[in-house]
């Protein structure tokens, strides 16, 4: 019979230790240390071993693999098909992150009313089959295709799935999964490093395509060993305040496409739908200009779209003056500020500066620091920017506007939109091979010259 011990693993990092500690020697994480057993290895494991070393393992020369290539299963969701990089392939594991209540369980279950054509299960370890079902009708129509249980034993899950066969094996979450071969309670590291490696091998075995929900912690990251992480195929998060009706999905890692991709969402009382055109949802439909605000032409993956940038610039009540950001890199907008009042003489240093991204997004294009600039500087002087001007450029330290990549595309999607005017750095001039009727091209070296030809400072 096996001996066991007891040892004592971080929930965060997985490091072991042999004693309890209120503090994790490996990543310095407090009260994250659960104690486990391990089994050590017996004369039956060395004797396993002792076969594999002399049978040896065989290589094949990469020239003779069968190199045809993979059918991806195109999804009702273009947005999901997006983000995976054209859809969904046979036998990958995909792991999706997000908060609380942000609608993990809810995109998912859509996908598995939406697709007639596959054969799904649905294995849920937080819900009721009847709670399932509630859902279900409340978001589109319950098919026979969709299987669902609540069973989150690992063995009987695979068991299971051995016998359905299922083209798509969703599990919400992989924390409720535990196996009975381990003494540990569920969501623990080891439990959720033997499961999800169980789950991975079956997927490879019978070419079945899997998503696990993964839970998040405090701080942002997936619970559990980062290791999870590195064992699964696909890294998806969804991210967006429960506040506004606009989520994001992201792709983190992926490795049969890009990680650029960005899927665009809207909840409504018919669930998550897709947002097929997101530059006239994300901006605010007004007649009269108002000052503060500047439109930007934003690039996520191989999509554009403009969103709209709101600045409050206020005399400070108070001896230090606040600086608040929401969506926007609160670094980048203090170096914003610094260049405003080094390079272009606007002095803001007493004043309270307010930015905020409309829709409640968080983009990372560093070309809509041009937007936010101009949309400080309208606020600071009161002065609206017209309703048809848009910007896209970098700015650098010294003040000058950087180029940014595919300016076609952002530029052709202002003219599509209506927009007359579009402010670029000159340096993308030579960049822009089409030819624009519709909008008038304004550029510039310096942030203070392109000032000068808007506000006339």
């Amino acid at each position: 019979m096996a001996k066991s011990k007891i040892i004592f693993v971080c929930q965060q990092c997985g490091a072991s230790a042999p004693k309890w500690m209120g503090k994790c020697p490996a990543c310095n994480s407090w009260n994250s240390l659960v104690e486990e057993v391990s089994v050590a290895q017996t004369a039956t494991t060395d004797r396993a071993l002792n076969s594999i070393k002399r049978k040896g393992s065989q290589s094949i020369a990469i020239t003779e693999v069968d190199g045809q290539k993979v059918n991806r299963i195109l999804l009702s969701d273009n947005e999901l098909n997006r983000v995976l990089g054209g859809g969904l392939v046979p036998g990958s594991v995909i792991l999706l992150g997000g908060e609380p209540g942000i609608g993990k369980s809810t995109i998912l279950l859509k996908l598995g009313l939406e697709n007639p054509s596959l054969d799904i299960l649905y294995v849920s370890g937080e819900e009721s089959l009847e709670q399932i079902k509630l859902r279900a009708e409340r978001i589109g129509n319950p098919t026979d295709n969709l299987k669902v249980t609540t069973d989150t034993q690992l063995e009987m899950l695979l068991n299971t799935a051995e016998l359905d066969q299922p083209d798509l094996l969703i599990i919400d979450s992989i924390q409720t999964i535990s196996s009975i071969k381990l003494d540990a309670a569920p969501g623990t590291v080891s439990q959720i490093r033997d499961c999800t490696a169980e789950i991975i091998k079956i997927a490879k075995k019978r070419n079945i395509a899997v998503i696990l929900v993964g839970h998040i912690t405090k701080d942002g990251s997936i619970a559990g060993p980062k290791l999870l992480e590195h064992m699964v195929d696909t890294v998806l998060y969804f991210e967006g305040d429960r506040h506004y009706t606009y989520r994001i999905m992201r792709t983190m890692k992926n490795r049969f496409g890009s990680i650029a991709e960005l899927g665009l969402y809207e909840m409504t009382d018919m669930g998550l739908t897709e947002v097929t055109n997101p530059s006239e949802m994300l901006l605010t439909l007004r007649q009269d200009p108002i000052s503060g605000i500047a439109i930007s032409c934003m690039l996520e993956g191989n999509r554009n779209f403009l969103i709209e940038i709101q600045s409050l610039i206020s005399s400070s009540a108070y001896g230090t003056p606040q600086r608040n950001s929401n969506g926007y890199d609160a670094k980048r907008m203090n170096m914003i500020l610094a260049v405003l009042e080094k390079r272009c003489r606007i002095t803001l240093g007493m004043a309270d500066v307010f930015v905020n991204i409309a829709g409640g997004l968080r983009p990372e294009d560093p070309a809509i620091d041009l937007a936010v600039a101009i949309a400080m500087v309208s606020s600071y002087l009161d002065q609206p920017v017209g309703t048809d001007y848009c910007f896209a450029g970098e700015l650098g330290l010294s003040g000058e506007i950087r180029p940014v990549s595919r300016i076609d595309q952002r530029l052709a999607e202002a003219e599509k939109l209506g927009f007359k005017y579009a402010c670029i750095s000159s340096y993308n001039l030579k960049s822009i091979n089409n030819k624009f009727q519709k909008i008038k091209i304004i550029h510039a070296h310096q942030l203070s010259d392109l000032l000068y030809q808007i506000f006339e400072l």
